[in-house]
């Protein structure tokens, strides 16, 4: 470079030469003088928002550094007193809003903030806080947001847009209120953020940090091996993903090697992690008995014994029973009822409810030839499932291997045809929802239907007194159709109780498929107008009993209680010991429970308006009939999740003693205890529960409580003395 080019100016009483339209900052750095930044990167474009790295150039003002260019003759101070001065206001100003130490600072103790304050030895700051505060976003699996510790240096706002040319992260607001927004200020979680992991990287402070979950790394076994950064990034799913976000998260992926015959995952066991087949083949599978709990007794006596056994459906036919012919579990495919078993095979993903939600194992998964796969905690799956690529590439495969059993796994599209669902392929959205986020609102225009692939939705409708949850909908449900078939607004709001997957069925292909089969469509209105009917009658009783206390104890929401009159009780346990007694001894009466004036409202299941037992089941096997009655289908695998989510306790694990095949030795069979689970099923083969039977003392009484209760203001009005 000649002479001509290059700029002569003096920085701290040394002479220097640098090309010309270099900046100070960068002229410094050439020549080992250091100024404090926090807004800019080596080999990023200057933005000279934090102006730490002020320096005085003989102006009327101080200059960021980052963005003035040198001139000839220039004379710069970068640590005189009076920018030391300012330097260290400016510090000690981002400090005030600072919450120290900040997430990166307990993780690491890298913040750049803190560091700098602590040159500056500033501890506390003089100056108060912002009065609104944002506080931290949790939505995102992968990456831990506060805007609390966000200090406006728009790295990451660089790092989204100039490097990975992803633009979801902007500034919001002017002033005081001005702050760091992802798309249209909507939660990290919901936008279209791809967890990159670029603005995490490129943050100072706490704002973004790699988020930590329940664990940190997968366990070693002996079938297992670590991958090495380069190999993951050599991975197709894993393109474009930063390299310091995959070195943070490089244990909380491993590689696992299974020998034929081998079990990968089993049924009921709790788990945090997901599969994803690279070579071999594997089989899913339902190993617990396809029965459901039934309990029979003979002609009615005092303390009469009733026998509970596993019964299969062709030997009981239930009221209103389901016509399901598929299990839905946590799988691309679902499992047919009569012959519960599947394969699986390379790029087949697996456990996502799992990993994602901590839910149990909804199926038994076995190598059956020599299988290969990688078992990652839900940072890893998040980052895979954002990726296009990745993403892409599962949805195609639902398209292709698992939208028509699907539907047909629903019992009122069973009759679709080929050549319909053929057109449907390409068509269908595959749509992703985080906890709580809103799918559909009551009193929106309806313009999907909507069928359920992973996770729980709930159904509710605001009215004057609250919100009343009508359903949780789980695989192989749907929602929406009401309001298509009537040509009207939504008639209740749905919202992803967990992480859900949905496939969107627009509403001119829901119009065709109500049009070209009028069989689906009276089915659909069937099943729409008996849900309106439920509905109905659910308010009516709800608002029928405005009783505060009884609403508080959650009393509102039971259909039938049992309830033990105090005045008449004489503690003499003889409503347990009749429950025990009918029930080979598993008791599901416990007396204990919430009071209402002289009621003792005992522990035994209330057939829920709300049932939270519904919520979770990895293979749905716990519903609600239309007569709200909550029974136990036949394809229980024995989790005990129902039995963990019954906030009253009411759900019992029933023990039974099974004979299962023995693995590679054919016609062989072993002993085993499978647990299925059960709850109050009032004594449905007599005429009134054993419980209320045997109470000598007429103490105990099944009643609907509303009507009870509110009979007894009724009452309780009539009786009152005239004021």
């Amino acid at each position: 470079m000649s002479a001509s080019q290059l700029v002569e100016l003096t920085i701290d009483g040394r002479k220097v030469s640098v090309p010309a339209g270099t900046t100070i900052f960068d002229a410094a750095r050439m020549h080992a003088i250091e100024i404090p930044t926090l807004c800019h990167q080596q080999n990023e474009k200057p933005v000279g928002v934090c102006r730490v790295c002020v320096v005085d150039v003989g102006a009327r003002v101080y200059s960021a550094s980052c963005i003035r260019p040198v001139e000839p003759g220039m004379v710069v101070k970068t640590a005189d007193d009076g920018v030391k001065r300012a330097r260290h206001t400016l510090i000690e100003l981002l400090m005030s809003d600072h919450p120290s130490p900040c997430a990166r600072e307990r993780q690491s103790g890298d913040c750049e903030l803190e560091a700098l304050a602590k040159q500056e030895q500033i501890t506390t700051a003089r100056y108060a806080p912002r009065a609104t505060r944002r506080g931290p976003d949790n939505s995102s699996l992968s990456i831990a947001v506060d805007f609390d510790a966000c200090i406006l240096c728009d790295r990451c706002i660089r790092g989204c847009s100039d490097i990975r040319e992803n633009f979801v992260l902007g500034r919001m607001g002017k002033g005081a209120f001005t702050g760091i927004a992802f798309d249209n200020n909507e939660p990290m979680g919901e936008s279209s953020c791809v967890s990159c992991g670029e603005c995490m990287v490129s943050c100072p402070t706490g704002a973004l940090t790699n988020k930590v979950v329940t664990q940190t790394a997968i366990a070693r076994t002996p079938d297992s091996e670590p991958v090495a950064l380069e190999e993951l990034q050599e991975l197709p799913f894993f393109e474009g993903v930063s390299g310091t976000f995959l070195s943070l998260n490089r244990n909380a992926v491993v590689r696992r090697h299974f020998k034929p015959g081998e079990v990968i995952c089993r049924e009921g066991e709790y788990g945090s992690t997901a599969f994803y087949i690279l070579e071999g083949e594997a089989k899913v599978s339902i190993s617990s008995p396809i029965a459901h709990v039934k309990t029979k007794g003979a002609v009615r006596r005092f303390m009469g014994k009733l026998s509970s056994k596993l019964t299969q459906r062709q030997n009981d036919q239930r009221e209103e029973e389901t016509a399901q012919h598929w299990i839905h579990i946590d799988a691309p495919m679902d499992l047919n009822y009569d012959n519960p078993v599947a394969k699986l095979g390379p790029g087949d993903l697996f456990g996502e409810m799992t990993c994602m939600s901590l839910y149990p194992r909804s199926a038994t998964v076995r190598a059956q030839t020599a299988c290969t796969a990688l078992e990652m905690l839900r940072n890893v799956l998040d980052i895979m499932q954002r990726n296009k690529t990745f993403r892409a590439r599962l949805d195609q495969a639902y398209r292709q291997r698992a939208l028509d059993s699907h539907l047909r796994a629903v019992p009122v599209f069973a009759e679709l045809t080929d050549e319909f669902i053929q057109g449907l392929r390409e068509r269908v959205e595959l749509l992703r929802f985080t906890p709580g986020q809103v799918i559909c609102r009551q009193g929106e225009a309806a313009d999907s239907f909507y069928l359920v692939r992973i996770g729980f939705v709930k159904v509710s409708q605001t009215h004057a007194g609250g919100e009343l949850v009508l359903a949780y909908l789980s695989r192989g449900e749907y929602f929406g159709e009401t309001a298509l078939l009537e040509d009207t607004v939504r008639t209740a709001t749905c919202t992803a109780l967990d992480h859900v997957e949905v496939v969107r069925i627009g509403a001119e292909d829901f119009a065709e498929m109500t049009k070209q089969f009028p069989g689906v469509r009276r089915k659909l209105e069937q099943v729409g107008q008996e849900r309106v009917q439920m509905n109905r009658e659910t308010l009516v009783m709800i608002n029928s009993t405005p009783l505060d206390s009884f609403l508080k104890q959650g009393l509102m929401e039971a259909q039938s209680l049992l309830l033990l009159d105090l005045n008449a009780c004489t503690r003499c346990d003889a409503c347990v010991t009749a429950c025990a007694d009918a029930h080979d001894g598993v008791t599901r009466l416990v007396r204990e429970g919430l009071r209402f004036e002289h009621y003792l409202v005992a522990t035994s299941c209330r057939q829920c308006l709300d049932p939270l037992c519904m919520v979770g089941c990895p293979v749905g096997s716990i519903r609600r009939r239309n007569s709200l009655e909550v029974i136990i289908e036949d394809w229980c695998i024995g989790c005990g999740l129902c039995a963990e989510n019954c906030p009253y306790g009411n759900i019992n694990m029933h023990p039974f003693n099974v004979f299962t095949d023995v693995p590679g030795m054919p016609g062989q069979k072993k002993a085993m205890v499978k647990q299925k689970a059960t709850s109050c099923d009032l004594c449905s083969d007599f005429a009134e529960p054993s419980c209320v039977y045997a109470c000598p003392h007429d103490a105990a009484h099944r009643v609907n409580p509303r009507t009870f209760f509110a009979n007894l203001l009724k009452q309780g009005a009539s009786t009152a003395p005239e004021s």
